[in-house]
């Protein structure tokens, strides 16, 4: 069976996903009031688990909200000794190479994964181990803040697959890695 590392994710114009103090207040700049999922639940569909880095992970469970994944969450950190005990059943501590990382998510039957948080995208991507990249790009300019993508080893090809307008505002391109 074929698998997949997918990153679902959205930026501002000028191709930040979090504003120079970490804030993703600008996310919900746009008015949205039938609550459109933007093809998240779809996407979430298409997927066995999610991988994300601390900073994301930490940022998720600071939200007053549930948690809002029903697929295992595993979290890449080398730093972390342990995940907090209120979210022990939920999300995994994972640690290492990120090939051995997939291995190991892999040889537990997760293969399909969202591929989440600002440095675990890059890093994955310096390792040429994303296969798809859907953006959602939200019509507001930061000025600085933290990029989504970082400095790459190569030229990295990809080829568009579709663009969806969500919010008459919204564009989201999906994009699949030429191999």
């Amino acid at each position: 069976m074929e698998k997949k590392n997918i990153v679902y994710i959205a930026t501002s114009l000028d191709g930040y996903i979090a504003d120079s103090k970490g804030g993703l207040d600008w996310l919900h700049s746009i008015p949205n009031p039938n609550q459109d999922d933007m093809g998240f639940l779809a996407f979430m569909n298409r997927v066995d688990a999610l991988v994300m880095g601390r900073n994301t992970f930490e940022t998720v469970i600071g939200f007053d909200v549930d948690w809002p994944y029903t697929k295992p969450v595993f979290v890449l950190s080398n730093s972390l000794n342990e995940i907090p005990q209120s979210h022990a059943d939920k999300a995994f501590l994972v640690k290492g190479a990120l090939n051995t990382v997939l291995k190991e998510i892999h040889d537990k039957g997760f293969l399909n994964l969202y591929i989440d948080g600002g440095t675990t995208i890059q890093n994955f991507l310096r390792e040429n181990l994303i296969d798809e990249l859907i953006i959602s790009r939200i019509p507001v300019l930061l000025g600085g803040g933290v990029p989504l993508f970082g400095n790459l080893p190569q030229l990295m090809a990809f080829d568009f697959v579709e663009s969806t307008t969500y919010l008459n505002q919204i564009t989201q391109c999906r994009y699949k890695r030429k191999k």
